[in-house]
């Protein structure tokens, strides 16, 4: 399934039906007075979420979703049927916006959670509705209110405890792939990784945390260059941030205020966000040759290596740490 992020979609409600002008006309009553119905009221357009989902991509597949209209009332007070509502499935993390004015509408994050983004019309009154002592014989009904319309933007952000940051080839898709359930493509060239993945990862008995593993950044990532902010909006949600430098480079400090620097133009409240350094692929080089005490200043290190699986059960119960340290607001998931 191809992972679809962003998409923008036309919908409208359904309009109410109309009310009827009619008169019971039965044996035995020849004048038994206005009996028009009631219009049906027009479908609405909900929005619900469904946490089987990860991705737009199947509603990309419809630009334009249409409820249905609510059906004409009768005679003999018969009320017009509903009109259908349209039910439309997105993953967890979607912001829903308004497409012309870019005001956020709802932000659906929890399992089953819904929002109704246009709301079907009322249907109209039938004469049954206008009758009084003065007018016993009304011949007037009500049209049906039209349903509601707009243009909708839709932005999936990935819900995650952990977000993983760091340039292409760092180790961040071996490292996910080593502490967690997640199975991301894996390879020794540039930008592997094409979209988030996530990955569930246990530690202790019952707990576990969310990790997301994002594709790589390069210097002005946040302008939009490489896959560029279009894949920062996934850390956006996370707890805790982890940034992976590989130790065979020499500038480790550079690289570590490069990345912070790109998360911090994209979004300043990032790098507030609790943090940790993981120093990749320590089985290449004698660690006594880095030089770390300008970094560890700023920030915790941990030097792994996924290969060998060095301090990978240190790198978690760091984590897990820095997730438990904040305040009862962030809850780490649990089985």
């Amino acid at each position: 399934m191809k992972f679809i992020d962003h998409t923008t979609l036309a919908v409208k409600a359904g309009s109410g039906g109309m009310g009827c002008i009619a008169f019971l006309r039965e044996k035995f009553r020849p004048k038994g007075g206005p009996s028009g119905g009631d219009g049906g009221r027009g479908g609405s357009i909900i929005f619900q979420v469904n946490k089987q989902l990860g991705t737009l991509q199947d509603i990309t597949l419809n630009h334009l979703y249409r409820a249905e209209n609510g059906a004409n009332g009768g005679g003999k007070n018969m009320h017009g049927k509903n009109g259908k509502d349209i039910i439309i499935k997105i993953p967890p993390g979607t912001i829903i916006k308004n497409a012309e004015t870019k005001q956020i509408l709802k932000d659906l994050t929890g399992e089953n959670e819904s929002y109704v983004v246009a709301k079907g019309g009322n249907g109209g009154f039938g004469n049954a509705r206008f009758k009084t002592q003065q007018n016993t014989a009304p011949k007037i009904a009500n049209d049906g209110q039209p349903g509601e319309e707009l243009k909708i933007e839709l932005e999936l952000k990935v819900l995650a405890d952990v977000g993983l940051v760091g340039f292409p080839n760092a180790g961040k898709s071996t490292f996910i792939s080593k502490i967690s359930n997640a199975k991301p493509k894996i390879a020794d060239y540039p930008f592997t990784t094409l979209v988030p993945n996530l990955g569930i990862v246990k530690y202790g008995d019952y707990n576990s945390f969310v990790m997301a593993d994002i594709p790589g950044l390069i210097r002005g990532a946040s302008d939009g260059k490489g896959l560029g902010s279009q894949f920062l909006r996934h850390i956006e949600r996370t707890k805790v941030l982890v940034y992976l430098v590989e130790c065979i480079d020499e500038e480790i400090y550079k690289n570590f205020v490069t990345l912070k620097n790109e998360l911090k133009k994209h979004n300043p409240e990032l790098i507030k966000r609790p943090s940790l350094l993981l120093l990749t692929k320590t089985d290449l080089i004698p660690t006594e040759l880095l030089e770390l005490e300008k970094v560890s200043k700023e920030i915790p290190i941990v030097q792994i290596s996924s290969v060998s699986g060095k301090n990978l059960n240190e790198a978690i119960q760091s984590i897990a740490e820095l997730i438990q340290s904040q305040t009862h607001d962030f809850e780490i998931s649990s089985d």
